[in-house]
């Protein structure tokens, strides 16, 4: 559960900020393969972002707790971020 609020905190900062109020395609993109890619895909997922080890170690972490949520929670976190995705990008 606090990992989901995290994300939701993100997710509100980021989108809802005043001077630039439209969600990144590739940040929802990266929740979205956070959310339900497997870890494998996770991390290719990742490579692209030419991120040093230790963050990408960080985030395969945070994947590793997401993968032990329910599928369900994960989909009604996804769903609520779109929602906040399309009330940004207004």
């Amino acid at each position: 559960m606090r990992l989901s609020l995290c994300v939701l905190l993100v997710t509100l900062a980021l989108c809802c900020y005043e001077a630039n109020a439209t969600v990144c395609p590739a940040y929802m993109s990266q929740v979205r393969s956070l959310l339900f890619d497997p870890a494998e895909l996770y991390n290719i997922n990742l490579l692209k972002f030419l991120l040093p080890r230790e963050s990408i170690d960080a985030k395969m972490g945070v994947k590793q707790c997401v993968d032990f949520m329910p599928k369900q929670d994960r989909e009604n976190i996804f769903n609520v971020l779109k929602n906040i995705e399309s009330e940004c990008n207004k």
